[in-house]
Parts: C-alpha cells; structure tokens; sequence
C-alpha cells in the first residue's frame, strides 16, 4: 500500500475543497435572514417556509416527480427490452441501424435532440406538455438503461436459463422466474439513473414543455436570470439533503445485505 504524500494530501485537499466548499456556503447561506445572497444578516429559516408558500416552485417540483416517474419507468422497460434484443437476439436484419438508434443520444448533442423532438411534435399537431416531456426523457433516457443491462446480461450464465427451459418453462417464464431476478439490480439501476437525468434534464425539456407543464429545473434556471434568490438556496439545500439521505441509506441497505450474505455463507460452510 503506498504512503500518503504531502502532495498527495494536498491534491486531495484541494480537489475536496473545490467540490465541496461551494455547497457548503450554499447551504450556509439557505439560513441567511437577507435578502441579498452575498450578505449575512443573521440565521432564519424564513426561507424555507416561504418556499413552502411558493406556489410556482411546488407546481414545478410536482410536474418534474410525474414526468421522472412516468419517463424513468417507461425508459426501463424498453431499455431493458432492447438490451435483450441486441444480446440474445444474434445477427438479424437492420442490428446495426437497431444499435445505432439505440445509442445515438449518447453522442447527440441535447440541443439536437431537443430540437429534432420539437419538429417531430410539431409535424404531428401533438400539443407540447407532460405527455411530450415524458416522451422527450423516455427517448434521451433509454440508451442509458439499455447499456447498463446489456452489460449484465452479456455476463448473465445462460444455463440457469436453459435449465429452466428443460424444466417446462416458456421462454416468458424462464425470463420472468428466472433472468430477470438476476438482472434486476441491474434495472434497478437503470431505473435510478433515467430518474436522475429525468429530474437533471433543462436543455431537452425546455424544448419540449409547455405553458403549463414547467418543470423544476427550467423554473430554477427562469428565477436565476431575474437574480439569484435566498429561496434558490434553501430548495438546493433541500435536495442535497434528499440526495444524502439517500445515499446513506442505499449505502447502509448495501452493506447490511453484504453482512447478511456472509453470515448466510458462514453458516452454510459450517454445516
């Protein structure tokens, strides 16, 4: 194991800081009880209870959780279908015009892609909304789960699956009994993921939304070109505090299932 350097600590030091240090005077100053962002005038919390009170704000973050939900959910299921296609499905006619439309939204840039989305919508008389944000985040998103399984499945043991077949499984029940629980944090994390960039997406739903379909991240972004308000800090501060209470407890389900697992092992090598 190598020794920690002075320069090594430092490199650290200093990436840390320039990370962190940011957000933690965001959520130092989410407290302030000015108006101006950049002058401490004492601790409040009056900030949040006006966010509470923020109708535009709670509009938003209700119509972004609809759309991450529907967009996320729906993202998985055909990305997970599609990952199926392209690793159990051998060579067939158009695979690599499959592929590529599966996978050109990761090097599209979102500007494009929001825009082509647009023209499509237009061109079909579909009235910009919910639906078309759902629809936008499903198209972006889809690629991203569609990597994460096909990488699981490509290491997947096809003869528990086979094995199944033996036993008078349909090929559908063989999937559902049987490759699916296998894969399934695999789509568990594909899942999370969409549902981020869903709740992260600005450029592609700016494109997309409607009038009375604004999600929370173009709201944040229309509230900053007027000037940064304390309200801003204190719904940041809100989120990571979501985003940290979620990574603790995902990290302590993990490791509590790992414990688990080795007692399981310990015992099962004691018998």
């Amino acid at each position: 194991m190598k020794r920690l350097t002075w320069f090594n600590v430092t490199a650290l030091t200093l990436g840390f800081a320039f990370l962190y240090i940011p957000i933690v005077i965001l959520v130092i100053y989410s407290f302030n009880a000015s108006k101006l962002v950049t002058v401490w005038a004492g601790f409040s919390t009056r900030w949040y209870f006006e966010l509470l009170s923020n109708e535009a704000f709670l509009n938003a973050a209700w119509v972004t959780l609809k759309v991450a939900l529907a967009s996320s959910t729906a993202a998985t299921v055909l990305g997970t279908m599609a990952a199926y296609v392209m690793v159990r499905g051998g060579r067939f006619f158009g695979r690599t015009l499959f592929s590529g439309m599966i996978y050109a939204p990761l090097v599209m840039p979102e500007v494009i892609t929001g825009l082509s989305l647009l023209l499509l919508f237009i061109a079909v008389g579909l009235e910009r909304g919910i639906f078309t944000v759902v629809l936008a985040h499903t198209t972006f998103s889809m690629c991203f789960v569609s990597i994460v399984v096909s990488s699981r499945l490509a290491t997947f043991d096809r003869s528990i699956e086979e094995a199944a077949l033996d036993l008078g499984c349909t090929p559908f029940d063989a999937f559902r009994s049987v490759t699916l629980p296998i894969i399934a944090p695999a789509v568990i994390s594909g899942w999370l993921l969409a549902f981020t960039l869903s709740l992260d997406d600005l450029v592609i739903a700016s494109f997309t939304t409607g009038p009375a379909s604004t999600t929370l991240p173009i709201r944040i972004f229309s509230s900053i070109r007027l000037g940064v308000s304390p309200e801003i800090n204190a719904l940041s501060t809100i989120l990571i505090a979501i985003v940290t209470v979620g990574v603790i407890t995902a990290s302590l389900v993990s490791k509590r299932a790992i414990v688990r697992q080795r007692a399981e092992e310990q015992r099962a090598d004691a018998t």
